[in-house]
């Protein structure tokens, strides 16, 4: 949901900050109060084209912001761009500067445009006057679709990727035979020379040690036999004096308790004595001063270091690469069926694909019959008279396969009669477009079947004056379709019409004064009267009669 929007120095706004709620939002005001720019702004905020011609006269920079409730989506989109998460909140900041160069935050981190329109249909989708079809693409249509079917491309999403990767495999063993040909000797050479050495994990760290130990015989020697010397056998050694120590507090304990606990400590304490000095004894007996070792030990680390230097940091390494060699000669070797085993996985992996792709677009063409039938009557009753088709079309070759299948989804109209479909975005006007948006919005949250799996859907719908060209009946009509489609996701809507604002979960109005010889704007959230009197005004023009403020109260109390 759309929390809040900020503008400053972005055309004629000088600074305004719009505050919106859940449900449906109606913004009004007086033609040229500045409606459709805070749209413009949202649409920026979504990846849409820059201009420095945006720069209120005067100023360095315009700046745009708005702060959206976080989703599960936009989170992930976050984390793949390396970006940390605002917590429950993603805020997006947009600089246009008179240089003609911009900058983009998100949760005050620098980024990109591209991230933006990654973010875009995670959080709000745009139709503005001044926009094109952009974000509404193929792609887009076809998770419209899919939503209101409610199809799941998880399927065959994952057999196109098990179909991918048996095609790499296959072409990556075909394109590099030659290169691999080549390297036969030298792999076979590598191989023979790693197999040969024996090679035991860890064994470089376990000889390293046991060379200090004979560098060094002499000395280890004279240490631990001192040790023992100290502790056991010396004319004056630690366990004798522990001995005796014990000998006169155990004639203590005799007599006084207190002591008991004292011998009990000094026998720990000469037992300890006892197990170190015969640990040391041992050590020392079995220390061989041994030359012949020593050079075999240093010969052998020689080899490995030899090893290290060509093939890996460590033995372990070393290994690795020996068996990857390995593997590799045996590809070669066994290349006829290695390549006849991949055809197999392939063509089990296409076909695969192929049913997938063949039971999805059948599902696609049944639901795009009904979505269209739907959509039709939905649009008509808007004050149109259209007839309306969604086009599935795709075929199976291999150059069209995708994670979403084969199909190409199109929504195609014809707004006069007597005139051919034609693809949506070569629509008359856009407040038609915007009208059809809201049609087929309303068709799909009022017609959809549960969906089996999460469908990529936006939180927040924006309408830019669905309402050019319609009144009456038909306005009334708008009002309610918006309602209902507020039910589902936040929805904002720039209306002139009375009808539909009195729809509205909440009314913001849109000012436009002077003041200091500079026109400024600013953007007000109507309470009850306020918002009675909005109405009127929209019914009556300048003057407000009494008459007026009464049918825009019976207009607002009927529409709840």
């Amino acid at each position: 949901m759309l929390v809040e929007l900020r503008a400053e120095n972005y055309a004629v706004i000088d600074h305004a900050i719009a505050v919106f709620g859940s449900g449906l939002n109606l913004l009004t005001g007086e033609t040229g109060a500045g409606k459709s720019i805070l749209v413009d702004a949202l649409a920026l905020l979504m990846g849409g084209k820059s201009s420095v011609e945006v720069i209120r006269h005067g100023a360095d920079k315009a700046v745009v912001s708005c702060v959206f409730e976080s989703t599960a989506s936009a989170e992930t989109v976050l984390e793949e761009n390396g970006l940390d998460s605002g917590g429950s909140e993603v805020i997006l900041r947009r600089e246009i500067l008179s240089t003609g160069k911009g900058r983009v935050f998100v949760n005050n981190q620098p980024a990109t445009v591209a991230v933006l329109r990654q973010l875009a249909p995670e959080l709000a989708l745009v139709h503005a006057q001044s926009e094109s079809l952009s974000s509404f693409d193929e792609a887009q249509q076809r998770i419209l679709l899919d939503r209101f079917v409610g199809i799941s491309t998880d399927a065959i999403a994952e057999a196109h990727a098990r179909w991918r990767a048996a095609q790499e495999k296959l072409d990556d063993l075909l394109q590099g035979e030659q290169d691999r040909l080549r390297m036969v000797d030298l792999w076979s050479y590598q191989q023979k020379e790693i197999a040969a050495a024996h090679l035991e994990p860890a064994e470089d760290e376990a000889l390293e040690t046991e060379k200090r130990v004979l560098a060094n015989a002499e000395k280890l020697y004279a240490a631990a036999t001192g040790a023992f010397q100290q502790l056991y056998e010396g004319d004056v050694s630690a366990e004798g004096a522990l001995r005796d120590a014990l000998r006169h507090v155990e004639e203590l304990a005799r007599y006084d308790r207190r002591f008991t606990e004292a011998v009990q400590q000094l026998a720990s304490a000469r037992a300890t004595v006892g197990d170190v000095s015969a640990s040391l004894r041992d050590y020392a007996e079995g220390i061989n001063a041994s030359p012949e070792r020593l050079a075999e030990i240093e010969d052998r680390l020689a080899q490995l270091d030899h090893l290290k230097r060509k093939y890996g940091q460590t033995v372990a390494e070393v290994i690795a690469f020996g068996e990857d060699v390995a593997g590799k000669l045996a590809e070669v070797v066994d290349r006829d069926e290695i390549l006849k085993q991949l055809r197999v996985e392939l063509a089990a992996a296409a076909s695969a694909y192929r049913a997938a792709a063949s039971a999805l677009t059948a599902e696609r063409q049944a639901a795009a019959r009904k979505l269209a039938k739907l959509a039709e009557a939905q649009i008509n009753s808007l004050a149109m008279k259209v007839h309306f088709e969604v086009a599935v079309d795709g075929t199976a070759q291999e150059s069209n396969w995708t994670s979403s299948g084969w199909d190409q989804v199109e929504y195609r109209i014809a707004t006069n009669p007597g005139e051919p479909l034609k693809p949506l975005h070569e629509i008359a006007s856009g407040g038609e477009m915007s009208r059809v948006m809201l049609a087929l919005k309303v068709s799909v949250e009022e017609g959809a079947i549960k969906p089996k799996s999460k469908a990529v859907t936006p939180r927040t719908l924006v309408f830019d004056e669905i309402d050019i060209g319609i009144g009456g009946r038909a306005a009334e009509a708008v009002g309610q379709k918006l309602k209902s489609l507020s039910r589902g996701q936040q929805v904002l809507c720039v209306t002139h019409l009375p009808q539909i604002a009195s729809f509205a979960d909440q009314h913001l109005v849109v000012e436009k004064h002077e003041s200091a010889g500079r026109t400024r704007m600013q953007v007000r959230v109507l309470d009850d009267a306020a918002r009675t009197h909005e109405v009127a005004r929209m019914l009556s023009g300048a003057t407000v009669t009494e008459t007026s403020l009464q049918h825009a109260a019976q207009m607002i109390a009927s529409s709840r």
